[in-house]
């Protein structure tokens, strides 16, 4: 491969497309808006708008609430340990950690901290050091002979 050969996959870039540029590019004159009525007109924003009648969104209680500063985890499954201590990627001999996670390629980034759930079996001693980990991941790794110990989030400092 040479330098003058690399380019981007076929549909990976577009041009943009310049309206009212004159009757050759297709998008003359009224630019694609067709004549007269609010959608031809600057500022319009008619999106919920239901021709006078409530829109739904407003005639619909208002559900829920998004906390502001909760916490995201990176999850991890105790089979997908599994999976990578047999594929040699995570050093059983070693602790586990968020950082050994995330160079294995188990985890893509840390988040708040890195959670452990009990999906999968687990049959390798590991010594585990994360944020987070459920009643049964903890139970799972203690009966294969292993250990979890949870670490203080860094994200709260």
């Amino acid at each position: 491969m040479k330098l003058n050969e690399l380019r981007d996959a076929e549909g990976a870039t577009h041009r943009r497309k310049r309206v009212a540029r004159g009757p050759g590019s297709g998008k003359g004159k009224t630019a694609g808006r067709g004549i007269k009525g609010q959608k031809s007109r600057s500022g319009v924003a008619i999106k919920g708008f239901e021709g006078g009648q409530m829109p739904i969104y407003q005639r619909l209680a208002k559900r829920g609430f998004n906390k502001p500063n909760r916490k995201s985890f990176a999850v991890v499954n105790l089979g997908d340990l599994q999976k990578f201590v047999d594929a040699g990627k995570l050093d059983a001999s070693q602790p586990v950690t968020e950082e050994a996670l995330v160079a294995s390629g188990l985890v893509r980034r840390r988040r708040d901290g890195v959670r452990v759930l009990g999906k999968g079996a687990l049959s390798a001693r590991l010594d585990l050091q994360v944020t987070g980990a459920s009643a049964s991941a903890v139970s799972a790794v203690e009966s294969a002979g292993g250990s979890v110990t949870l670490a203080a989030t860094a994200a709260a400092e």
